[in-house]
């Protein structure tokens, strides 16, 4: 698992540059999630038939990162994130960019638009799996549950919904907002099979992907236990790094703890 280490360490270095080159941007859940994209992208799970929603569209560039690193995209610049006609929007776009699977950015609609490419996939009796990367704060979207009643009406068995549980959002703690708890229990009174883990450890990150191929019953949520701004000491857990401007001494520091 070092490889994956050396991996996240390197996304998350290009998150600070990308959005302190960019003026903006949403360091915290971007950092939280890093490990489980690399995890997703670098740990022989996804398939050539597979498709990737990120619902959670602000945290894109870990995303971005991710996906450079592994497949080399072509003319696919960092440095032009938020820039406009990039590639490399705010929030994914499919018009500007070919490999984002579906627009998102308002939060919930992602894992909608998942069940229906799972519900597709299935009607259709094609191979692979729909993988959708989810923030917790997207869990107070009547949508969400909408999509979640009907994912398993179907036994959309093809769909892994990936929940980064980093227990907070714009406003603050989860829990103080709109209390999401017991959210794995929530998952399975809706007919889901839920798996915990820690999101930040890799034999965690890889095996319950790997249970997520197998499985051949119902859809499946991986509620993924993070840190906002993971891997940066005085980003994790703070308001602040939602989303920000990055000064200087901040950018220094960070790329400091980073080597």
């Amino acid at each position: 698992m070092n490889n994956l280490s050396q991996v996240s360490r390197k996304v998350r270095k290009e998150v600070i540059e990308m959005i302190y080159q960019a003026g903006s941007g949403h360091p915290g859940g971007s950092l939280s999630s890093t490990d489980i994209l690399v995890g997703l992208y670098f740990g022989g799970v996804m398939g050539e038939e597979d498709k990737f929603v990120l619902s959670a569209g602000h945290i894109c560039p870990a995303w971005y990162s991710t996906i450079n690193l592994k497949f080399k995209i072509e003319n696919l610049k960092l440095a032009s994130l938020r820039e406009v006609g990039s590639s490399l929007q705010g929030h994914p776009y499919k018009k500007f960019a070919s490999f984002v699977e579906t627009s998102t950015g308002s939060l919930g609609q992602g894992v909608s638009v998942g069940v229906g490419l799972a519900l597709g996939k299935k009607m259709k009796k094609e191979k692979g799996r729909i993988w959708v990367l989810s923030s917790d704060g997207e869990q107070e979207e009547g949508q969400i549950w909408e999509a979640a009643m009907f994912a398993s009406k179907q036994k959309l068995n093809n769909l892994c919904l990936i929940i980064d549980r980093n227990r907070m959002q714009i406003g603050g703690e989860t829990e103080k907002i709109t209390a999401l708890e017991p959210l794995a229990q929530k998952y399975f009174s809706f007919g889901w099979k839920v798996l915990e883990i820690d999101g930040h450890n890799f034999d965690q990150i890889i095996t319950a992907f790997k249970r997520a191929k197998e499985n051949q019953e119902k859809p499946l949520a991986i509620i993924a236990k993070t840190i906002r701004g993971k891997g940066i000491s005085f980003m994790e857990k703070q308001e602040r790094y939602h989303a920000c401007t990055l000064t200087e001494e901040e950018y220094e520091k960070a790329m400091e703890e980073l080597k």
